[in-house]
């Protein structure tokens, strides 16, 4: 396995069909309901996208997309479940990219990560993991992630993004290390937004909400059923601001997205506002 830093993990999300080298109508899996860089680093390429979460829609792929913890929804992709997506991809010669920004984030245990050994054992080929320290160290402004996975692959993208001057900074890198040696930050990191969802969840189901997924991020999936704008709009009305869920996808036209990266005064007043 081999590693390479990143600046940030947008950076490669939004480019790597480019830095791999595809062509037009090469065809992007992408899931049905997902942050939009994927979609929009794809088309910048000229790729074809496909939209689906279904191993059997992998035939043909050049590039499969997979987000676990997703951005928006939570949810949490299980071992067989990536799995499945490994072997479909392998089997039609497709890359699996997965990004797991989210991992540390996990309400109910540690979500497992593509490169785990119950996924794909000791062998990494055909496989990327994406990680950032924006979230796990709340170091958005720093612009550093990491790219692990088949050596193949991150060999090419070392000589592909040297010769663009995608370097991550030393003083950034230096500073990089000092995160990602320490795990004490992380987990305080994780209970400051578990508190906040302990106070949040609630108060939107007793509001008439029900939250969907969200066992693990900085979100919550909460829909009442009805138009996700209209939803984004009573909240508003509340003095709660959230994404409605059509920004993600198609799928999320009955949803939206409720951080949990305000404050805690923040948050509580939001609760509060609900009860109102």
């Amino acid at each position: 396995m081999a590693t390479i830093p990143s600046i940030g993990s947008k950076e490669v999300v939004a480019l790597l069909p480019i830095l791999l080298g595809l062509r037009d109508g090469a065809k992007v899996i992408v899931p049905e309901l997902a942050y939009p860089t994927y979609v929009v680093g794809g088309l910048f390429a000229h790729c074809d996208i496909i939209v689906s979460d279904d191993p059997a829609d992998v035939e043909g792929a050049s590039l499969v997309w997979l987000n676990s913890p997703s951005n928006p929804t939570g949810r949490v992709m299980g071992a067989n479940e990536l799995r499945d997506m490994v072997a479909a991809a392998r089997a039609t010669g497709a890359l699996v990219a997965s990004d797991e920004c989210y991992i540390e984030f996990g309400w109910a245990g540690r979500p497992p990560s593509v490169l785990s050994p119950e996924v794909t054992g000791t062998d990494p080929s055909g496989v990327l993991a994406l990680h950032a320290l924006s979230k796990r160290s709340n170091m958005a402004g720093y612009r550093y992630g990491a790219v692990a996975g088949d050596p193949v692959v991150v060999k090419q993208l070392l000589e592909v993004r040297k010769h663009l001057g995608f370097m991550v900074p030393l003083p950034v890198q230096r500073a990089a290390v000092v995160a990602w040696s320490d795990d004490v930050h992380v987990e305080e990191q994780r209970q400051r937004y578990l508190h906040r969802r302990a106070i949040l969840l609630p108060a939107l189901q007793r509001a008439g909400f029900r939250i969907d997924h969200s066992e693990a991020g900085l979100y919550l999936w909460a829909t009442r059923g009805a138009d996700c704008w209209e939803t984004a709009r009573w909240l508003a009305e509340r003095g709660i601001l959230v994404a409605p869920g059509d920004f993600y996808g198609a799928a999320g036209h009955e949803h939206v997205r409720v951080a949990l990266t305000a404050t805690d005064d923040t948050i509580a007043a939001a609760a509060e506002s609900l009860s109102a």
